[in-house]
């Protein structure tokens, strides 16, 4: 089922155009990857996908961006959409507070002020971040503490602590080690059983383990979108083909 229909869609940044008439469907209860040399749009059309762009001044954005068949572009509350579509970002960066209340945040500012069921939602969110048996005795110290890799894991965490339909991911693992970027890898294959996750990766070969779908972007343009073992084993354009096999990029 389609989560996100993107049709003709474009963006620039004053006069400089980030991205060219993409026409994408993203799938719902899927891992999609989104692939490319830098500077080639990915994280430009991530963000577009909760409407993070907005916040850049001479940002214009045509064509049209449907989340379940609603425009995201039109009449809709913008802090609504962004409860629906969480992002992790590329560097951890939990609020300078407790654990607890990193992950306790979204929902108050959501009106959920019972400490019963602030509990509920912090231990799952946690325990749905493969971080709660790591932290559980450690609620109330500052989440500064943390290593980086389960600095990550707690975002997503505060990420999933309100609820939301669908998971953006720009570079997840980029700054973390091995065997951080290893559980957070297992962390999001387990959450495409909840969740639709759409990640900007440079690691293709990371794109190759987790992601169900995989499209490649130059230049602003995506270039090819499909199977991960297809693009992988039998891309059909020559450009997509030359980055995945390490001729540029």
């Amino acid at each position: 089922m389609t989560k996100f229909k993107l049709t003709d869609a474009n963006l620039w940044y004053n006069d400089f155009q980030a991205l060219h008439s993409v026409t994408m469907d993203i799938e719902g209860g899927a891992i999609t990857a989104l692939i490319g040399p830098s500077g080639c749009g990915k994280s430009t059309l991530l963000r577009s996908l909760n409407r993070m762009n907005d916040l850049v001044e001479g940002c214009r954005i045509t064509g049209s961006f449907l989340l379940d068949g609603v425009d995201i572009y039109g009449d809709i509350d913008i802090n609504m959409l962004r409860k629906r579509v969480g992002m992790v970002f590329q560097k951890p960066n939990p609020f300078p507070m407790s654990v607890y209340d990193n992950i306790a945040f979204g929902p108050r500012t959501h009106g959920i002020s019972s400490r019963l069921a602030l509990d509920e939602i912090v231990e799952r969110s946690l325990r749905d971040a493969a971080l709660w048996d790591e932290v559980k005795d450690r609620l109330r110290r500052s989440a500064l503490s943390l290593s980086g890799g389960q600095q990550q894991r707690l975002c997503i965490a505060r990420t999933l602590s309100v609820s939301p339909d669908v998971l953006l991911m720009d570079e997840p693992t980029s700054a973390l080690d091995p065997i951080s970027t290893s559980k957070i890898e297992d962390l999001v294959t387990e959450l495409k059983k909840q969740y639709t996750v759409v990640i900007v990766t440079h690691n293709m070969q990371q794109a190759v383990r987790i992601s169900d779908k995989t499209a490649f972007f130059l230049l602003g343009e995506m270039v090819e979108y499909g199977d991960t073992g297809t693009i992988f084993s039998m891309p059909r354009d020559k450009r997509c083909e030359d980055y995945i096999t390490g001729r540029f990029g």
